[in-house]
């Protein structure tokens, strides 16, 4: 018996041995067949070669038949690369704009409390030059890259002022000075009251320390008042899961399980826990998503979700449940890699069955309930896996016709109110803002190019091809003429057709023009048909348990 013992593990051993052998020598295999391939192309190969574009193709390749979110950063990629992490960057802080490469940058948007704002630039200011280098001839990432620094630094901006100041008349053309300062782009990007009762906060993405500012904002709304919370995560992709660990700590006690992150080995096994005493378990919370939440968003929401701490509402959320950890490479490269998926405290892994077809909006297609799995809540309430959170209500958002996403995405919206801000000097306060000049964008819009048909009309002229290619639109011609002129409508009338789904468009590109970014998530928050539904919804979660 002892010998066959010995024999087993042995022969278990040899096994193991001769799998990494044989992993070793595919891995060796694979590495030299490409030196060898890119060495007979730099030998042979009929033109110039690219190597380093080459290579750079062939990781992007490798990495992505992995996943979506596995990735090579290069040296010259880290800054952007941190910027996304941190959202923050070293500048004056403000967007510009810039619609001809041979014309002036313009101020666009300058952030509140900015360097640009400090030293008095205003959207509509035209810069003509950036430490004496002319803005003719930039693109407008190139004028933004000469703009950024160390904070600290000064950048000399030749400014062609819109309007009259301490000085100067407007035209004028004169230097301001601006030191760069640590711009950081808030990722809470609003807090406060919707009414007497509910209390709301707008998380965009998940960077380091957003944790702390939904609870200074929490603490702020409740001595306001707040009787009920809304926590706004529609479109957030996600960030730092500590954060997201942070957030749910504030409203579950200390100890509470919030995520699990699993590997490909047992050891690699992490489970994150509160650690702190938490600020309320007693509000009432509403978690709104949609398919643009992701990652820490759906870490957030699973886990109110599922100790039934907070009514989740709105739509399925993205269905992203991998880890990402950043390895070192050689020349200051980063490999951005999936290392583990992560599973809520009822064991659910949102990571959608296939990642790799989704729907339109990237949001996850059906998934039968046979390939799911059902779990309980701490209140008995079924939930399942596969593929993102299901929302306790599911919500839908205003579907926007194919005309209003063109005029939005033409950035023809963003040129009106340019043109708005030339021709006037103010606006009325934000609550009493409301844009009554209609006509007169029409008026603008009707002569800029964009794409105005109908979503009828555009399936009309794919349909027109296709009986093209089976040659069949002679034979036709007659009800194909006669259905065309139905659909046929001129851009202004369609533009006066869509006014109520523009406007609110318009006027929130106009006030953040004077009130700066906040004043537009205010104005949006006037539109909002899912959030007001939503506020309607009975409370699913109850507290008896905590």
């Amino acid at each position: 018996m002892k010998r066959i013992i010995l024999t087993l593990a042995a022969l278990a051993a040899f096994g193991l041995s001769a799998s990494a052998q044989s992993k070793n020598f595919t891995l060796g295999k694979w590495v030299e067949v490409q030196n060898a391939i890119l060495k007979e192309l730099n030998r042979s190969y009929v033109d110039s070669l690219e190597v380093g574009r080459i290579q750079r193709a062939g990781v992007d390749a490798m990495l992505g038949a992995l996943d979506p979110y596995t990735q090579y950063i290069p040296e010259e990629e880290q800054e952007d690369f941190q910027m996304m992490l941190t959202s923050t960057y070293g500048g004056v802080g403000a967007l510009i704009y810039k619609p001809d490469v041979n014309g002036n940058v313009l101020i666009n948007e300058p952030y509140e409390g900015s360097p640009a704002a400090k030293a008095g630039l205003r959207c509509g200011d035209e810069v003509t030059a950036i430490d004496g280098v002319s803005t003719h001839g930039l693109t407008s990432a190139e004028s933004s890259e000469r703009m950024r620094g160390k904070p600290g630094t000064t950048v000399v901006l030749s400014v062609k002022k819109l309007r009259s100041g301490d000085g100067w008349k407007a035209g004028d053309v004169i230097d301001v000075p601006v030191v760069r300062e640590r711009i950081i782009l808030p990722s809470m990007e609003y807090a406060g009251m919707l009414n007497e009762r509910d209390g709301y906060i707008y998380l965009s993405k998940f960077t380091e320390g957003v944790g702390q500012d939904i609870r200074d904002a929490f603490e702020k709304l409740k001595a306001q008042g707040m009787q009920r919370l809304v926590l706004d995560l529609r479109g957030n992709g996600g960030g730092v899961m500590n954060e997201a660990v942070n957030i749910v700590s504030l409203f579950v006690p200390r100890g509470s399980v919030v995520v699990t992150a699993k590997g490909r080995r047992k050891a690699t096994e992490q489970v994150y826990k509160t650690t702190s005493d938490p600020l309320d378990t007693q509000i009432p919370i509403l978690v709104l998503v949609d398919s643009g939440s992701a990652s820490a968003s759906e870490i957030v929401s699973g886990a109110l979700q599922d100790y039934d701490r907070a009514t989740i509402a709105g739509t399925r959320t993205y269905g992203k449940g991998l880890v990402q950890s950043i390895r070192p490479l050689p020349y200051d490269g980063q490999l951005k890699v999936t290392t583990a998926k992560y599973y809520t405290p009822s064991g659910r892994c949102v990571q959608a069955i296939d990642y790799s077809h989704r729907n339109e909006d990237g949001s996850v297609g059906h998934i039968p309930d046979s390939l799911t799995q059902t779990f309980t809540t701490a209140h008995g309430r079924t939930v399942r896996d596969g593929g993102g959170i299901t929302p306790d209500h599911t919500v839908k958002a205003h579907r926007y016709s194919r005309l209003t996403y063109s005029v939005v995405y033409s950035g023809i919206l963003e040129q009106y109110a340019l043109e708005y801000v030339r021709s006037h000097a103010s606006i009325p306060a934000l609550e009493d803002f409301h844009f009554t000049e209609y006509e007169d964008f029409i008026a603008f819009a009707k002569d800029k190019t964009f794409d105005y048909r109908s979503s009828a009309r555009a399936l009309f002229d794919e349909m027109k091809k296709s009986l093209a290619e089976d040659g069949l639109t002679e034979a036709l011609s007659g009800e194909l003429s006669a259905l065309e002129k139905s659909l046929e409508m001129d851009k202004e009338t369609f533009l006066r057709l869509k006014k109520e789904e523009i406007i609110p468009f318009i006027e929130e590109e106009i006030a953040v023009r004077y009130y700066f970014q906040q004043a537009g998530i205010q104005v949006r928050l006037r539109y909002d048909t899912q959030l007001r539904e939503a506020l309607g919804l009975p409370d699913v979660s109850t507290t008896a348990n905590l």
